[in-house]
């Protein structure tokens, strides 16, 4: 599937990107100007790949604001000042050149993209450019982008794993929302839900970078050793676990694996994969506990097991089946 320009970064964005562009290519430029591009910078984590866009293919466009051939001298203060006017415009129009390539009208000197993604229910796994391995769960998005110094994957929602070819000249790196994910070579899964991102490693090392939330919090860096789970809540907060490696890598097996999870939790996992779908009746079942390994293809067998467990009547509403006293 072709991606649009609204599935990396919109066009005001890039717009806003090549025009910092510009001011940052004039002779005049000033401190005030500098301070208020990193302002810019700072506002999003969007701006920074933005920018980073339309500055690579400025990178290809060597001289793409430089006369095509010298200047003829000009004594006349008059024509010099009107010249002087007029180059900034030169960098304009390059600039807009820089737009409509990223935008996707002219896409031959992009680096390569693609978006990969997975249906309610449906797995995948995917081998990159470089004989990386990504498999998709249920759900899931992502827009590959590999340029010439670095392998860049944008996880837009849903979750993968990572067994990534080692290359360190060319760092591979994953982000998603506000947080970075950086590995040289390793073996890693990265899930999005809307609420939280989970980065948990299997192998190797990782770098995260997580961006505060609000401007009092400090940002978060860290490096994972194999075991550890980085949790970064949707509120700033962020927590260091050591998960069942089981659990972990459940998802691969088709099943789902529950430690003393809520039953409200259970159900949502189960939901994900699609299928019949499980609804609690009453609120007051959802704090309920549930253990075990259960299969994400018979969500019945599901509300079966945690119905005799818990003393629960199942029935069916509506092509649904419902938890209920």
């Amino acid at each position: 599937m072709k991606p649009t320009t609204s599935d990396l970064i919109n066009e005001l964005t890039l717009a806003e990107a090549s025009a910092w562009l510009t001011r940052l290519q004039e002779s005049e430029r000033t401190a005030a100007t500098e301070a208020a591009f990193k302002e810019w910078l700072a506002a999003s984590p969007a701006h920074a790949r933005a920018f980073t866009r339309v500055n690579d293919i400025w990178e290809l466009l060597p001289g793409a604001v430089a006369p095509a051939r010298p200047l003829q001298p000009v004594h006349s203060r008059r024509r010099q000042r009107a010249r002087k006017r007029r180059t900034p415009w030169l960098a304009v129009a390059a600039c807009a050149l820089l737009l409509l390539v990223a935008a996707g009208t002219v896409r031959v000197l992009l680096p390569t993209e693609q978006v990969y993604q997975t249906a309610i229910g449906e797995q995948r796994t995917i081998v990159l450019g470089d004989q990386t391995r990504v498999t998709l769960n249920t759900d899931t998005r992502v827009a590959v982008e590999y340029r010439r110094s670095e392998r860049r994957i944008l996880l837009e929602r849903g979750e993968a794993l990572f067994h990534v070819a080692k290359n360190p000249r060319r760092p591979f790196v994953v982000q998603t929302g506000d947080e970075q994910v950086v590995a040289l070579g390793t073996v890693f899964d990265v899930r999005r839900d809307p609420q939280r991102v989970d980065v948990t490693l299997l192998e190797g090392k990782v770098w995260v970078g997580v961006q505060p939330a609000s401007p009092g919090q400090a940002a978060l860096s860290t490096v994972l050793a194999p075991g550890e789970r980085l949790i970064a809540r949707a509120d700033g907060s962020h927590m260091l676990d050591r998960p069942d490696a089981n659990a972990t890598l459940a998802w691969q097996r088709g099943q789902v694996y529950f430690d003393d999870a809520t039953l409200a939790d259970a159900v949502a996992e189960l939901n994900r994969y699609g299928g019949t779908r499980i609804r609690i009746a009453d609120p007051a079942l959802a704090s309920l506990r549930v253990s075990g390994v259960f299969s994400v293809h018979d969500p019945i067998k599901f509300a079966t097991a945690v119905a005799s467990l818990h003393d629960l009547r199942t029935a069916r509403d509506d092509g649904s089946i419902v938890l209920a006293r």
